[in-house]
């Protein structure tokens, strides 16, 4: 047994999904498991436990791989693919449907459900599993009960991952049937949805039920297996979802009640007193810091790889094929510092920007970034940037492409900052930007400490009242989480997406001046379209409709 508790998260991640593959049917509702295993099967070889316990890993997506195999951030304000057939061309211009949705992770959300019942409908008799298969497969008592342990523990898990994908499906879908056992062959799968408040409800339930049985740190108890879930991410978890559910798209008459469950959870994790931000907040996104950080809840690992680099890396360097390509939209949000430079628009400028983004002139992996027109990485090159930036959040530095230098890559689901900005938010809809409700911290003290993280150090935020707050916790939130994967969903939640995303996407073109100095003109990249009120929720996939005769209902507008 000692072998399958030092599983790392990669290597259960390889086996279970090979077990999605083999257990995938043609009706993704369908939770009904066509397979043999029988609870004689199991107390016979009792470590397919563990295998089924990891399966329920199989279905979490990293960000990396959002659109077109890159990041969400070209479906919103804060970037363009460079490809031209990418598929986030769908949602922006509005062309997506039921039929066709880039994103549609239905199948993919209700796969990982089904592992998830089928886990723990397996499972329910653990205990007496591993007791019968203890004299021949545990050393001794000692080690039979880590076993029950790391079983209970798997299960506590499967219930949060469950929690997860429900949340997943939800806050794209709406309404979504909810499904909390394996169903037999004989059962009905056509199900009717449940309202997005209950399943929040289910999801917050679900992680109060078990967050006190998980464990707390596994970087601390078996470095093995850190990367499984933990109080603190299931927290987190619940900290998003009530956000999401006191927003005005969920919540249009305004329940103060609910912002103040919203910040209440939030407090949850910030009481661990477990996490707390990175010194260095470009270096939080690279190689291991993204799973040694304070500052890190819950990261998936990825092993050692330069994707992400070959996609997104300046034209001008070898091997590097533009991919994402931030906008003048976003890189003009980020705040002066002072008086802006006549000559530089890039200087003293909030130092979140510089780490995100490669500008023209800048210098990054040993040399200077030529954006410039008749530059190495102009935008008149061919498959170059299509608005004058390149990315730079997230790609190690240095990388020699062309000899296939590899490095550590996580994507970061939950971190700390993200529960401040959760914290601040739902605080100052409840109570006012200066009032704590005796948890201790102000609204203003959250967005503050974001604000004044050490190489950031920017200015404290002064705003008078709770709108100006309202506005400066939305800009702080499109500064610090860029393109993390929160910028589309926080303009739908907020039911401001069709004032932003009908925006035409910005670049910005520099002219390199006799004198070496440079001329920067603005352009319209593209026209954007978002379609109001429809696409605030994804279409159900067609087909789910059409297969449940009638029980599931369209969402309106599709």
């Amino acid at each position: 047994m000692n072998l399958k508790m030092k599983k790392n998260y990669t290597s259960f991640l390889i086996i279970t999904a090979t077990l999605i593959l083999l257990s995938c049917q043609d009706d993704v509702l369908d939770t009904r498991i066509d397979t043999q295993l029988t609870e004689e099967m199991i107390a016979a070889d009792y470590e397919v436990l563990w295998d089924f316990g990891y399966a329920s890993y199989a279905n979490v997506r990293n960000g990396f791989s959002s659109l077109d195999n890159n990041l969400f951030a070209a479906a919103t304000d804060e970037a363009e693919q460079t490809t031209p057939s990418s598929e986030s061309q769908l949602f922006n211009e509005g062309s997506w449907s039921a039929f066709n949705n880039p994103d549609d992770q239905y199948a993919n959300a209700y796969m990982g459900i089904r592992n998830v019942n089928f886990f723990l409908d397996k499972s329910e008799n653990y205990v007496t599993f591993l007791a019968l298969n203890r004299d021949t497969l545990s050393d001794n008592q000692l080690q039979y009960n880590k076993d029950v342990q790391d079983i209970t523990w798997l299960r506590n898990e499967a219930r949060v991952l469950r929690s997860y994908y429900y949340f997943e499906t939800a806050k794209r879908y709406g309404d979504v049937p909810l499904v909390t056992q394996t169903l037999s062959i004989a059962d009905n799968t056509n199900i009717p949805q449940t309202s997005f408040d209950e399943i929040i409800d289910f999801v917050v339930s679900e992680v109060d039920a078990v967050k006190g049985a998980l464990q707390s740190d596994w970087k601390l108890f078996d470095q093995a297996r850190d990367g499984r879930l933990t109080t603190g991410a299931a927290l987190a978890l619940k900290s998003r979802a009530l956000l999401y559910a006191a927003s005005p798209l969920h919540n249009p008459s305004n329940d103060v009640s609910k912002w103040q469950q919203a910040a209440a959870a939030a407090h949850e994790v910030i009481a661990l007193n477990q996490y707390a931000l990175d010194d260095d907040y470009q270096d939080l996104f690279l190689e291991d810091n993204t799973v040694l950080s304070p500052e890190v809840i819950w990261a998936i690992r990825l092993g050692e790889t330069n994707v992400l680099e070959i996609q997104n890396y300046p034209i001008g360097t070898p091997g590097g094929n533009s991919g994402v390509t931030p906008s003048h939209n976003l890189v003009s949000a980020y705040e002066y510092l002072g008086a802006p430079d006549p000559l530089d628009p890039y200087a003293n400028r909030d130092p979140r920007l510089g780490y995100s983004i490669v500008t023209n002139n800048s210098e990054w992996n040993d040399r200077t970034i030529e954006i410039w027109d008749g530059g190495l990485d102009a935008s008149t090159n061919t498959n170059s940037s299509k608005t004058g930036y390149y990315l730079k959040k997230f790609l190690n530095p240095d990388l020699n492409l062309v000899q296939g230098e590899e490095e550590l890559r996580s994507w970061i689901v939950f971190r700390y900052a993200e529960i401040l900005l959760n914290y601040a938010e739902a605080m100052n809809e409840a109570y006012g930007t200066d009032n704590d409700n005796g948890l201790g911290m102000t609204a203003r003290q959250a967005l503050n400490t974001i604000r004044s993280r050490p190489g950031v150090a920017m200015p404290d935020v002064v705003a008078a009242s709770q709108a100006e707050m309202r506005e400066r916790i939305k800009h702080e939130r499109r500064i610090e989480l860029a393109f993390e994967g929160h910028r589309y969903w926080d303009l739908l939640r907020w039911q401001e997406a069709e004032s932003v995303l009908n925006q035409p996407l910005q670049g910005i073109r520099a002219v390199k001046n006799a004198d070496e100095s440079f001329t920067y003109t603005e352009f319209t990249v593209e026209p954007r379209a978002f379609v109001a009120p429809k696409m605030y929720y994804y279409p159900i996939p067609q087909t789910e409709i059409s297969k449940s005769q009638g029980v599931l209902q369209q969402n309106p507008g599709w």
